[in-house]
């Protein structure tokens, strides 16, 4: 079982249970999926982008990519309906908890001028949406293979019913939130 995993069920879902007095243990909010995403709009010129994304993201998560596809064409972009302009990670259970650590603890604190993530990413719903500007934070990826710096969007979905909920949780879980 991972370090997280452990530590939410000892001593994070109790202080959650305490602060917002559930009367239910089935009320306490828990970290339900992280999604990774990385879309690149170049991928329509050169296939090859697609295969350097899916090495990306198997490197940093541990698991295998889907591809995402255009749902729509869209002449201004020369997009066709089909077109593969990305790929998506959905992380659950312990591989989730594990890339969480890994985020938390060793990647964002190697992004340039780190203070700490933005408090107000939240969507409402107790879910937290952040991008990430290069790939290069992770200490996986080999500066020396990468053929162009990337960016990636992670999503972490909560069962959480509201922000400050959400906030809380992750705060828990280590999320280094700026002041």
């Amino acid at each position: 079982m991972a370090r997280l995993q452990e530590q939410y069920v000892q001593t994070i879902a109790p202080k959650l249970m305490e602060k917002f007095a559930y009367k239910s243990v089935m009320q306490i909010p828990k970290l339900e999926k992280i999604v990774v995403n990385i879309a690149c709009g170049e991928a329509r010129d050169n296939p090859k982008m697609i295969d350097a994304i899916v090495a990306d993201l198997k490197a940093v998560t541990g698991q295998k990519p889907v591809l995402c596809k255009a749902k729509k064409s869209v002449a201004n972009f020369k997009l066709r309906e089909g077109m593969t302009i990305g790929a998506k990670v959905t992380l659950r259970g312990q591989r989730m908890y594990e890339f969480l650590d890994r985020f938390f603890s060793l990647a964002l604190p190697r992004v340039r001028d780190f203070r700490g993530i933005s408090p107000d990413s939240f969507d409402g719903r107790g879910n937290y949406n952040m991008g990430v500007k290069e790939q290069l934070i992770f200490p996986e990826i080999d500066y020396d293979k990468i053929d162009k710096v990337r960016g990636m969007d992670v999503c972490f979905v909560t069962t959480a019913n509201t922000d400050e909920e959400a906030r809380e949780l992750l705060r828990l879980l280590g999320a280094p939130f700026a002041k």
